[in-house]
């Protein structure tokens, strides 16, 4: 038996392609970036497109079915387009609205799908992590969005004292209330959005408390293939003990010396055959006494 069945027997997960949550979690950072140094409102339309293909990343990697996976692409593909459509067409706060909140549902859509298959894994990996990292981030974008719909959806500020609502700020205010940083530079102004607030206070503490860190206890590292080999051998093959005599030298100055383990078992015995006897005999003289006593010619 080679060692690529065992580690596949060992560690299914690790041995399949297409767990590429390393390349959407530098998906979503690059994504941040450029909404970070972006200085115009259309930034997250720009981010839109990103959002899509880091949902096709997490549609591919959680091995849903073909069917569903072509009527979720479809409707996001549809419904992407028609909302970034109607923004640039109209180019008002409503029109930016409708696409910020599609962008939440997008973003929510993708969380479900990642945290699916992280919780369908029987063995944590290190892509599972990285999937967990990703999520986490995809719900701070998420909140974003849906911050950004309610300033443009209704009639008042979102911030307090004025502050100015955009991309940047959004999302800048919605990392530090998903990690509970709490900065106090912006707040929100609304009830709604002091509500939507907390919510996301403790969705990001729920989700470091349960998932990443039942993740992190359970991580396994994969295989080596020196521990391969050992899962590869059976048990070692042992044989009955050696019960016969043991060759045992010349005695050294009329002391024997010391019994082994196997002189042991031959000296209490075989039980099959019963006790081992010995004739008596005295000790033998030392050399030196007897070469002493020798007569000379």
């Amino acid at each position: 038996m080679t060692q690529a069945p065992v580690a596949r027997r060992l560690h299914p997960t690790l041995t399949r392609r297409g767990d590429r949550y390393g390349l959407l979690l530098l998906l979503l950072v690059f994504s941040y970036v450029i909404s970070a140094f972006a200085a115009t409102k259309y930034a997250g339309l720009i981010q839109t497109p990103l959002f899509v293909v880091a949902l096709l990343l997490a549609l591919r990697t959680s091995r849903v079915k073909k069917r569903t996976a072509r009527i979720i692409v479809t409707g996001m593909l549809i419904g992407t387009f028609s909302a970034v459509a109607f923004a640039l067409g109209h180019a008002t706060d409503i029109g930016l609205g409708i696409a910020n909140v599609w962008t939440g549902l997008v973003l929510f859509t993708t969380v479900v799908v990642i945290i699916r298959r992280i919780l369908s894994r029987p063995v944590v990996s290190l892509p599972s992590i990285f999937g967990a990292v990703s999520a986490y981030m995809i719900i701070g974008l998420m909140f974003a969005s849906f911050y950004a719909a309610i300033e443009r959806l209704g009639s008042a500020p979102f911030f307090a004292h004025g502050a100015p609502g955009d991309t940047r700020t959004f999302q800048y205010f919605s990392f530090t209330t998903l990690t509970t940083l709490g900065y106090g530079d912006f707040t929100a102004a609304t009830n709604g959005g002091r509500a939507v607030a907390v919510m996301e206070a403790l969705s990001g503490q729920v989700f470091l408390a349960t998932l990443v860190a039942r993740l992190v206890a359970s991580y396994r590292t994969p295989p080596r293939n020196g521990s391969t080999a050992s899962a590869n051998t059976g048990p070692a093959d042992t044989g009955p003990a050696d019960t016969g005599p043991a060759d045992t030298g010349p005695s050294i100055g009329g002391r024997e010396p010391a019994a082994g383990p196997a002189q042991a078992q031959h000296r209490a015995g075989n039980p099959r055959r019963g006790p081992v006897t010995r004739p008596a005999a005295g000790r033998r003289a030392p050399v030196k006494w007897r070469n002493a006593h020798r007569r000379e010619p």
